[in-house]
């Protein structure tokens, strides 16, 4: 019989690491996630981006099962069209961590994902997306952010760096709410305690498979977690050196298809003899 695939779920993020800088999915990358499927393992996507962010890209994809959204806070089913589990960020606690983090550096400028299956991105005055491609909604002031229930915010600062606004927020926010950075420009407060591993975590469970069975790619600091609870964590090319770190693996680029390259590795194509049932004629 054909052997059984080394790993059960693969969970990749996208920006940076499945995706290509056009927001693309390669066919090289496609391919090598249907060789995942043939072999019976479970594709996740486990990424930042709100659900209604993610839903044309599943679409693309063919995905009609699960997929881990904002930073983790969501747990998305793709057939049915709904949200199975999600957490609120509170606009209270929100608003008071804003506030905690502009009093050490000065202002920021914010961004909200709203909650819900047709939340919007909202952004304030002088916040620039970091992906062009997203559709936001541009608000006239800053309380307009909190006129309903949000994921997380976002933000961004007009001199510092990503790692210097993260390591300030940190340490202003306090158990406020999680602090990530999950790409160029985006550096995200989270409802307290949640993080990518947690949407992982409860997605796996569902799907009835283990963390000693999962493999996961990514490519920024708030793919930590997810590496640390699969069993094997492959970093892109171009990954933060924070991720770097505690990646078991680096593959080349997204650029140059990382993800395929290890998928085609542990997942070989099946030998003329054989099918989805094993060698012919047994």
């Amino acid at each position: 019989m054909a052997s059984t695939p080394a790993y059960a779920l693969i969970a990749t993020d996208l920006d940076g690491t499945l995706l290509r800088g056009d927001d693309t999915v390669s066919d090289r990358s496609l391919a090598a996630l249907a060789r995942v499927a043939r072999a019976g393992a479970r594709h996740l996507v486990v990424t930042g981006r709100p659900a209604p962010r993610v839903r044309p890209l599943l679409a693309r994809l063919g995905g009609t099962g699960l997929a881990v959204c904002g930073q983790g806070a969501q747990v998305y089913d793709a057939r049915a069209g709904r949200l199975l589990w999600s957490v609120r960020l509170d606009r209270e606690l929100a608003e008071t961590a804003l506030g905690k983090v502009e009093a050490e550096v000065g202002q920021v400028f914010a961004a909200v994902d709203q909650d819900g299956e047709d939340g919007l991105t909202l952004i304030e005055p002088g916040y620039r997306m970091p992906h062009p491609t997203l559709p936001a909604v541009r608000v006239g002031r800053r309380a307009e952010l909190w006129a309903e229930p949000i994921s997380k915010v976002l933000l961004r600062h007009a001199e510092l760096s990503d790692d210097e606004l993260a390591a300030v927020a940190r340490s202003a926010v306090g158990s406020l709410a999680t602090v990530t950075m999950s790409g160029p420009g985006t550096v995200e407060l989270q409802p307290s305690g949640v993080t990518k591993a947690t949407g992982l975590a409860l997605a796996a469970e569902r799907l009835g498979i283990g963390p000693d069975r999962a493999l996961a790619f990514g490519d920024m600091p708030n793919d930590i977690p997810m590496f640390r609870w699969a069993a094997r964590g492959v970093a892109m090319a171009g990954a933060h050196p924070e991720l770097k770190a505690v990646a078991d693996e680096v593959t080349v680029s997204n650029e140059d298809d990382g993800v395929a390259v290890v998928l085609e590795r542990l997942f070989p194509a099946a030998r003329p003899w054989e099918g989805a049932g094993g060698r012919a004629g047994q």
